[in-house]
């Protein structure tokens, strides 16, 4: 903790930390900081940081030297951090997702499921004649969504109302799926948690690494863009 004080005060010598004394407001301030700095990193947000290499790199930044320029820093930092907290919830989340992968293996393997290059699943209930959408396209489908143990999670059907939108919007399972859809076509997606709410799912129902299954009828490609 006491060695982001060299950095920051400008200590910068090779004089022990222990030397250091804090002889006006500005030495103070740079304390704070170093004190404010290493609580939030391993209080705040439970990050393990050697002071050392903390000091090293406010020191290689102050001196134009750092190995990282700002935003590059920043983009590490943010890399490591989601790299860490996919593997803790992969650890939390282990059994479930083993549960997911087996109803995606088993899956491709029955009568009519086509497996994209992307790991999308789908079968082919209704073969429409009508144009297929674009990705920037407008449509209208009617759609049941459920997880692979049958909740059902969200429905136009159930709602009675369908529902209209751009597939450039969607998770990237339905964005892929809609493009492989003639207008009047009736298709089972099966959406692997990578191309769906990933490793942070959505609200209550969709749990992280959750597998989507969605019955989806393309009732109206409303706005076929050119």
């Amino acid at each position: 903790m006491l060695v982001a004080l060299v950095v920051i005060s400008g200590a910068c010598s090779n004089k022990g930390v222990e030397n250091l004394k804090l002889e006006n407001q500005d030495d103070s301030l740079a304390y704070a900081f170093g004190v404010d700095i290493y609580y939030n990193l391993t209080t705040r947000s439970e990050i393990e940081v050697d002071p050392m290499y903390l000091a090293k790199g406010m020191l290689d930044a102050k001196e134009g030297n750092s190995i990282f320029i700002d935003a590059a820093a920043g983009g590490y930092i943010m890399m490591v951090m989601q790299e860490r907290q996919e593997k803790q919830l992969e650890e939390e989340y282990k059994d479930y997702l083993a549960e997911n992968r087996e109803f995606l293996e088993k899956n491709k393997e029955k009568e009519g499921v086509i497996t994209t290059e992307s790991g999308l699943q789908y079968k082919v209930l209704k073969m429409g004649e009508g144009p297929k959408p674009g990705i920037r396209d407008t449509v209208l489908v009617h759609y049941t969504g459920k997880l692979i143990n049958d909740t059902i999670f969200d429905s136009s059907v159930q709602r009675g109302e369908p529902a209209q939108f751009k597939p450039s919007t969607l998770i990237k399972g339905w964005a892929e799926g809609l493009q492989l859809m003639p207008e009047g076509s009736k298709f089972m997606f099966y959406i692997p948690y990578e191309l769906g709410y990933g490793t942070k799912g959505a609200g209550q129902a969709i749990k992280p690494f959750s597998t989507l299954v969605f019955e989806v009828e393309l009732l109206d490609v409303i706005n076929k863009e050119e």
